[in-house]
């Protein structure tokens, strides 16, 4: 997300000096008034300043008088999809995420974002590309570029839209050359951390190497995913079934050619005439509570063996059919592919 550190206005600061800022704003044209540790006491806006004005107090007095004390906010790990969808009904744009003491932790752009989830992500990128060598040969497979950018970037990007903005990214492979890229993530208006494996942990075995998630529901992803999955959707199911965990899945259509005999015990019971069978495929996007990182022993493990583990232990294990664009894009045929479709996708 973006700096907004220009909508903030210590409580002190003469109101005259207030509505300067307020002009060198361009739009979202909203100042919230702080104390000297970053406490949230209020918002002002020109309208606020005009009535303080004809009101009778001088320019001169501080944003303190002027401000209004009744504003909307929320609050770190307190908030739903249902509080962001009845501040977007109410027009609200900047909306202040405050912690425990009041503090601003961000301030959110309803207008730029698609949605504001309680989610870490956790994004793997440690393989080695090998069925794309020699693309892979100097460059990790998730910087490989579609487009105007790198196929992880896409999915960071979406991530953020989204306004999950605690992102770990699990490195192996040239993985410096990740971090050089990303950085801290504070370009992006996000955190990015980084995990690094000394030896392949595959797909889920390095959620155990870091315990400083932020949230209680972490989405773990492939980061060589093209998709324009809803974030919002696959959430909101997981949370609404109460599920432990989720796996995103695509549906793959199966066309016999031929005519399909059911029978039973000998006698045919039915005929089908060339049938179509729908079936799902597991499109390396998961959704869990944060509880069952702890279920994940040390070493070599996957998301497959996390699945079945949960299931085999009668824990609520949920799929989402996603209706969006997936791709996975781990073969040369893939990534041409990829190439082609990022000019018709909407991501």
């Amino acid at each position: 997300m973006a700096d907004y550190s220009k909508h903030i206005v210590r409580q002190d600061v003469p109101v005259a000096r207030a509505l300067e800022q307020i002009s060198s704003l361009g739009q979202y044209l909203t100042l919230f008034v702080t104390d000297d540790t970053g406490r949230l006491f209020g918002t002002l806006t020109d309208g606020d300043i005009r009535r303080g004005l004809i009101d009778g107090k001088p320019i001169s007095e501080p944003v303190s008088q002027f401000m209004n004390p009744n504003f909307r906010f929320l609050r770190q790990n307190e908030y739903n999809t249902e509080t962001i969808r009845r501040f977007r009904a109410q027009l609200l744009q900047l909306i202040p995420e405050l912690d425990d003491d009041g503090r601003i932790i961000r301030i959110v752009n309803l207008a730029k974002t698609k949605a504001l989830l309680p989610v870490d992500a956790v994004i793997m990128a440690g393989g080695k590309g090998e069925r794309l060598m020699p693309l892979t040969r100097d460059t990790p497979k998730p910087l490989l570029k579609v487009g105007d950018k790198p196929i992880i970037e896409h999915n960071v990007d979406r991530l953020t839209r989204y306004g999950i903005n605690h992102i770990h990214i699990t490195t192996r492979y040239l993985g410096e050359q990740l971090e050089d890229y990303f950085g801290d993530g504070s370009a992006k208006g996000i955190s990015i951390q980084y995990t690094r494996e000394d030896e392949p942990l595959g797909t889920i075995g390095s959620m155990r190497l870091t315990d400083n998630y932020q949230n209680d529901t972490i989405l773990l992803m492939n980061s060589d995913l093209l998709t324009n999955i809803d974030f919002e959707d696959f959430y909101e199911a997981f949370r609404q079934q109460n599920a432990d965990m989720s796996v995103a899945t695509v549906p793959y259509q199966v066309n016999i050619p031929y005519a399909v005999l059911e029978t039973n015990e000998g006698a045919i019971r039915s005929l089908k005439e060339k049938p179509t069978y729908t079936y799902y495929i597991n499109a390396g996007i998961y959704l869990m509570k944060r509880s069952m990182v702890d279920l994940i022993p040390e070493g070599v493990y996957n998301a497959t063996d996390l699945l079945e583990k949960l299931i085999a232990e009668g824990h609520t294990v949920t799929y989402f059919p996603m209706l969006g664009y997936w791709l996975d894009i781990g073969r040369h045929e893939d990534y041409q592919k990829a190439c082609v479709d990022i000019n018709h996708i909407t991501l």
